[in-house]
């Protein structure tokens, strides 16, 4: 038997190392996720999110998703690209 997945909307953006030069593009959320742990970064500047699988690294250029349950884990560009798409939004 086959299976497709359902379409989703999710919300994301993606990270960059120089993030605190662009404050305006970092979505509440995740700003929410630092502030309780859930991101964090390591004396070597590393950063890393709580998912639901462990603790992930977060490499520059990775996008955030924020997924159905407000569970955040980071996805890799080629990935990202080759299942997502943007969505356009209500009253835009």
């Amino acid at each position: 038997m086959k299976y497709r997945k359902k379409p989703v909307v999710i919300e994301a953006f993606q990270y960059s190392d120089d993030m605190g030069s662009h404050t305006s593009v970092i979505p509440v959320w995740f700003t929410k996720a630092c502030l309780s742990g859930v991101v964090r970064s390591n004396p070597d500047g590393k950063t890393f999110i709580k998912t639901l699988e462990g603790l992930m690294e977060v490499s520059s250029g990775d996008w955030i998703i924020k997924g159905i349950k407000d569970e955040l884990y980071p996805c890799k560009p080629e990935i990202f690209a080759a299942t997502y798409e943007p969505v356009a939004e209500a009253g835009v």
